[in-house]
């Protein structure tokens, strides 16, 4: 489930781009593929990692790509000199942490001035159901701290030394399927209906029919349940 459009930023092969909080590493392989320069997963957590390795040696068995490599890092506190990266992405990532300011000034702080910031956060509608439907889903260790608003979000950004030029919706198909789970129960994915609606996101992810793609691009706009939000530095 890749969320950042990457046909819209600048990818060379010498590029260096940051996937800060990589997770399984869905971001960090779709840029190596795209034969970038150098990408680098970063993430906290030793077993996203690990799922990390094992992706991006599949990527690499493919065929070419750019190169890769993976770190343990914490995005208030990130090991890597200033100015190092061309694109850092920061996807599904601020909503988890409790200082994001500092986050977002780390980000802004490994980043070449020039280069790209791309921010997604769960959007604020679809999230705030997910919040009224469910209260263990708000409270979740680990889980979401805060619903953002768009325009606050993109202002506190950009007094970060960025500047706004482009956002999106997306995985509007994905919003109804989190309903879902709050209102039968976050941890019930036996339940036939949830089965059922995750068999179809799998399908949709695996085989990207046109059927479920163009619904998608046609109900991102009004439900996606994500906002993806692209900078650029410029301080």
């Amino acid at each position: 489930m890749i969320t950042v459009d990457f046909k819209s930023l600048p990818i060379t092969p010498h590029c260096r781009i940051l996937d800060i909080g990589c997770g399984n590493g869905r971001h960090t392989a779709a840029a190596f593929d795209l034969n970038s320069g150098h990408v680098v997963g970063a993430d906290p957590q030793f077993n996203d990692l690990k799922d990390a390795h094992d992706r991006m040696r599949f990527h690499e068995s493919l065929g070419p790509g750019g190169r890769w490599s993976l770190a343990g890092a914490d995005i208030t506190h990130l090991p890597f000199k200033e100015t190092h990266f061309d694109i850092v992405l920061c996807a599904e990532v601020l909503e988890h942490i409790p200082d994001h300011k500092k986050a977002i000034a780390e980000c802004a702080r490994v980043l070449k001035k020039g280069g790209h910031l791309v921010v997604s956060v769960p959007r604020r509608w679809p999230e705030a159901i997910c919040w009224a439907l469910s209260r263990k889903y708000r409270e979740t260790q680990g889980g979401h701290l805060r619903i953002y608003s768009k325009r606050p979000l993109i202002d506190m950004i950009q007094s970060a030394g960025m500047r706004h030029w482009r956002s999106h919706y997306a995985h509007s198909l994905h919003a109804p399927f989190w309903w879902l789970k709050c209102l039968l129960g976050k941890n019930r994915d036996g339940l036939w209906p949830i089965r059922q609606y995750h068999r179809l996101l799998t399908w949709d992810i695996m085989h990207k029919p046109a059927v479920t793609r163009t619904l998608e691009r046609i109900l991102n706009p009004p439900m996606g349940k994500s906002v993806v939000l692209y900078f650029t530095k410029t301080a």
